[in-house]
């Protein structure tokens, strides 16, 4: 980002954590993203840089501290590593009542007007391993949408061997939405999101109580288990038209209501075509003035657009915001240089945007 001859620059694609997720204050997750992404800094260095007061900086570092999430060291205060921080801050997982989730799953499934059991748009798969080998030709034919409900807490060797399946289906550009429960200390969905390294953020959202896995291909086929408490007793699977439709009717429903969730534990930030572009020239050192003129806009509508951005996103600055954009991915952003500090209030900048330096 620029102000004049000031030059804002992240790491680019980095993906960092967002602490707030697990109950670290906004500080503290602004803090953390900083140091990750620019390294160790002292706390005078954190205040300037990211415009705000000494107070904030060390209550927010107090607060990394006692997170173990970062630590104090001559060179100043260092950030430790992601995964181990966020493996710490999830939730325990809440016992979910095993006659809670047979009662979800039959009455969601009493709930489809099923064929009969000699329909041929219906079919028993009757081990994990024919489920499984039937998703990876299912998978391989997919052409436009694929849709699922997961149940299940994801183990590291589930999440290697889905790997090549989702890499396959988002290289296609096979739209992809999941709905999993939040993620707790013994599930690998966020570090498996994280390998996928896709910022799409319609790909995943979350629910509490999941009444149903599901899987569905295309809107065509659907497959869900046979016994919601032993998946290894196989799926049934569904080609039945009007029962596919009802089913994804229920994701659908679902979806809407499901709380949204980035990738590795990110925010979910889309921006506008404008924004984006606006970003990006800003991002590659481009000034207020010359990005208004690339993209044939007014001064005061660059900084009105900047403006609208840090209060969607709840930023105070520019800085602030560079570091947002960049870690989450939604901008890929150049390796750090920074020449001027930011402003400590970025009402000054928008206020009057004809003294934006050329």
């Amino acid at each position: 980002m620029t102000r004049g001859t000031g030059t804002i620059r992240t790491h680019g694609p980095t993906a960092v954590a967002q602490l707030t997720r697990w109950g670290a204050s906004p500080d503290a997750d602004l803090v953390y993203r900083a140091l990750t992404m620019f390294g160790a800094r002292s706390s005078g260095q954190l205040a300037h840089e990211l415009g705000l007061t000494r107070k904030r900086v060390k209550v927010a570092l107090d607060e990394l501290n006692g997170l173990a999430a970062a630590v104090p060291t001559a060179a100043g205060w260092r950030p430790l590593p992601a995964g181990p921080v966020i493996a710490r801050l999830r939730r325990p997982a809440r016992p979910v009542r095993r006659q809670d989730v047979w009662r979800q799953h039959f009455r969601t499934v009493h709930g489809i007007d099923l064929p009969g059991p000699d329909d041929p748009a219906v079919r028993s798969l009757g081990s994990r391993t024919a489920a499984r080998d039937r998703v990876r030709r299912l998978v391989a034919a997919e052409r436009h949408e694929h849709l699922a409900i997961n149940t299940e807490v994801i183990s590291a060797a589930a999440s290697a061997e889905a790997i090549p399946l989702d890499r396959s289906q988002l290289d296609r550009g096979i739209r992809v939405r999941v709905l999993q429960r939040p993620p707790t200390v013994d599930d690998h969905s966020v570090e498996h999101l994280a390998q996928l390294d896709t910022a799409d953020p319609e790909r995943v959202r979350e629910l509490p109580d999941p009444p149903i896995k599901l899987l569905v291909y295309d809107r065509r086929v659907a497959l869900f288990p046979v016994d919601p408490l032993d998946f290894e007793a196989g799926y049934v699977e569904l080609v039945d038209p009007v029962a596919v439709r009802q089913l994804c009717d229920l994701f659908d429903r679902l979806w809407a209501r499901a709380r949204r969730s980035g990738p590795g534990g990110r925010p979910a930030i889309t921006l506008t075509p404008r924004e984006q572009a606006l970003v990006a020239l800003l991002a590659a050192g481009h000034t207020d003035a010359s990005a208004a003129e690339e993209l044939r806009l007014s001064l005061r509508t660059v900084a009105y657009t900047m403006r609208n951005l840090m209060d969607r996103l709840g930023v105070e600055n520019r800085f602030q915001l560079a570091i947002l954009l960049g870690a989450t991915g939604a901008v890929a952003l150049a390796p750090p240089t920074r020449t001027a500090a930011p402003r400590s209030s970025s009402h000054a900048e928008t206020s009057a945007p004809e003294e934006e330096s050329h």
